[in-house]
C-alpha cells in the first residue's frame, strides 16, 4: 500500500500567511500539520511509501521538509508542474498524476495535507481490512447547516454507503465525509476511467461520489476529530 498526500493547492484564502509557505507546513502546537499526518501514516502496517504531490511553487519547500520527515518510510515528493490556481490539475488529477508517475498498481490511501485529525488512522485501516471494501472517513454532526459544506453520506446500519452527495443544499443525513480514503488495488485503476469520462478533476470527494454507484464503499465513523484548515480563522483557533 502507498500513501498519496495531496499538497498541490495554493491556499489563496489564507494569504498572506500561505503566500510563501505551503499550508501543510504551517505549525500547529509546535510542528507542521503534515507531520501529524505522517506520524499517523507510519503506524499502518502495510504501508511501503509516502508520496506527496506538490505544485511547482512549493516543491523546494517540500523537498526540504522530506529530508527530516518523521517517518522511516521512503518519502517521494512529486512536482505536478502547475504554477497557479488557473492551471492546477485538481485533487483527482493529482492522484492520477501520482499513480502514473510512480506506476502504482496496488492499494492506496489518499489524504488531504491540510486536515488536522485526532482520530486513530489505524482504526479506519482496520475497518478497511475487515470489510475488504474502499473506506471513507466520516463524522456525525448535529448542525445541519454546517454539514452543507461537506460531502454527506447516508449509511446502512453496517456502515455501507447508500448515498453520497457533495455539498448538498438539503443534506440527507448528518454524516460528513472527510478527505481520507482507503482504496483497493482494483479501485486505483479506476481513476483513469473516471477522468476519461469527463468527470471533474478538482474535488477529491467527487471520485467516491461516482464510485459508490457501482462499488461497495464503507464509512469509518471517526473516534476523534478532524479539522479542515481552510481559513485563517480556523488556523488561529487550532494553533
Amino acid at each position: 500500500m502507498k500513501a498519496i498526500i495531496l499538497a498541490a493547492g495554493y491556499a489563496t484564502r489564507m494569504y498572506p500567511l500561505t503566500e510563501n509557505t505551503p499550508k501543510a507546513l504551517l505549525p500547529i502546537r509546535g510542528k507542521p500539520i503534515l507531520n501529524y499526518i505522517v506520524e499517523q501514516l507510519s503506524q499502518l502496517p502495510e504501508l511501503n511509501e509516502l508520496i506527496l504531490v506538490s505544485n511547482d511553487k512549493f516543491y523546494p519547500a517540500f523537498l526540504e521538509w522530506a529530508k527530516a520527515a518523521p517517518t522511516k518510510l521512503p518519502v517521494a515528493v512529486l512536482n505536478d508542474g502547475t504554477t497557479s490556481n488557473e492551471n492546477r490539475r485538481g485533487a483527482v488529477g493529482d492522484v492520477f498524476f501520482a499513480i502514473k508517475e510512480k506506476n502504482i498498481n496496488e492499494e492506496i490511501i489518499v489524504l488531504a495535507s491540510d486536515n488536522y485529525f485526532t482520530y486513530p488512522l489505524r482504526e479506519q485501516y482496520e475497518l478497511y481490512r475487515k470489510t475488504g471494501c474502499d473506506t471513507l472517513a466520516g463524522k456525525e454532526f448535529d448542525d445541519r447547516e454546517q454539514i452543507k459544506s461537506f460531502a454527506v453520506a447516508v449509511l446502512s446500519p453496517e456502515g455501507k454507503v447508500l448515498d453520497l452527495e457533495e455539498k448538498p443544499a438539503e443534506p440527507k443525513s448528518n454524516m460528513a465525509i472527510y478527505a481520507t480514503y482507503f482504496f483497493r488495488k482494483e479501485t486505483t485503476a479506476l481513476f483513469e476511467k473516471y477522468l476519461s469520462e469527463g468527470n471533474s478533476p478538482d474535488n477529491i470527494g467527487a471520485f467516491p461520489q461516482w464510485l459508490y454507484k457501482f462499488r461497495d464503499i464503507y464509512a469509518y465513523k471517526m473516534n476523534g476529530e478532524c479539522y479542515d484548515i481552510g481559513t485563517l480563522e480556523m488556523y488561529e483557533a487550532m494553533k
